[in-house]
Formats: C-alpha cells, sequence, structure tokens
C-alpha cells in the first residue's frame, strides 16, 4: 500500500519594513534610482502630460481628426473626424474579474455588493488597450477599426495636410 506523504515547506514572507532590500542582478549590479523634480503644482512633467491628455479627451465638444496610414506606401488609407476620443475596444465599465475575498468594494447595487482585485483607471474604465478602436465622428456616426495588418493610427486634434485620402469617412454619409 503506497502512502501519500505532503512536505510542507514554511517560507518566511517579507513584512512591510523588509521591502526596503534593492535587487542586485548575478553581476552585481543594483538598482539605481533618481531624484525626480516637480513643478510648482507638485507633478512631474509624465505626470502633467497625462493629467492635460485626460482634460483634453475629456473636454466636451471637441472634435479629432483621425488618420490610418499605410506604412508601406505612406498614404492615408481612411480620415474620420473624431467626437471626443478614439477608445480602445477592450475598454469595459465594469471589472473583467470579481473577486469575493478582496477589501475594496467596486460595484454597489440594490442588495448586492461586489470586489474586484482589478483597478478603475484614471479615465473611469477598466481593461487594457484592445485589437480595435472606436469613436463617433463629427457628425454623430459611429466607426469600428480593427488594427490589423501593419497600420500606422494617428489621432490630432488639428487637421493634417495630406495629398490624397483613399476612404475618407466624411463624405460617406450626409
Amino acid at each position: 500500500m503506497k502512502r501519500l506523504v505532503i512536505l510542507v515547506l514554511a517560507i518566511p514572507l517579507m513584512g512591510a519594513g523588509d521591502c526596503n532590500v534593492d535587487p542586485v542582478s548575478t553581476s552585481g549590479v543594483t538598482k539605481a534610482s533618481v531624484q525626480v523634480q516637480t513643478g510648482p503644482d507638485g507633478m512631474t512633467i509624465e505626470q502633467r502630460n497625462v493629467s492635460n491628455r485626460l482634460r483634453a479627451d475629456n473636454k466636451p465638444g471637441s472634435i479629432k481628426h483621425l488618420y490610418v496610414i499605410s506604412p508601406y506606401s505612406g498614404d492615408v488609407i481612411v480620415y474620420s473626424t473624431v467626437r471626443g476620443k478614439v477608445t480602445s475596444g477592450n475598454k469595459r465599465l465594469t471589472p473583467k474579474a470579481l473577486d469575493i475575498s478582496a477589501v475594496t468594494p467596486v460595484i454597489r447595487g440594490p442588495g448586492y455588493e461586489f470586489h474586484s482585485a482589478e483597478m478603475i483607471g484614471d479615465d473611469g474604465t477598466y481593461g487594457e488597450s484592445g485589437d480595435y478602436l472606436f469613436w463617433w465622428d463629427a457628425k454623430g456616426v459611429y466607426h469600428q477599426h480593427y488594427l490589423t495588418g501593419g497600420q500606422i493610427v494617428h489621432v490630432s486634434d488639428q487637421p493634417l495636410a495630406v495629398k490624397a485620402v483613399i476612404i475618407n469617412m466624411e463624405q460617406s454619409h450626409p
């Protein structure tokens, strides 16, 4: 008769106070650190850029211009205005995974409460960038564009001067 032997190893877990150990590579190089200067608003340039992008992306009534450019010919394949902003296809208003053991409630409703380990993003949505973009143009028409085949997607708040556009979404509807 075979017996099952279970070996339990006690591995000490580092406490919060033990996290000050810098990583060291096999060659002996340690983690470098740098002091980053902040502006009078207390933000770094990177933080200010993200903050300004979020404000610009959510400015009511803003219009942007979307260009899909062939990396092979440089031709503008698709042009469209964008009302507001272009959004990635994997963005959601709710977390993908719920966890009943999490501490922070994410969604509450009448008679229920859900928890999630997934954090809400700066733009108020959940999810990573996806394989397609979607937007509404200046006339309110919905567009969805799948990113395949080596495209260059450019979005600007000002129109670009281009020689020609193969598909002009602005001329495809009244």
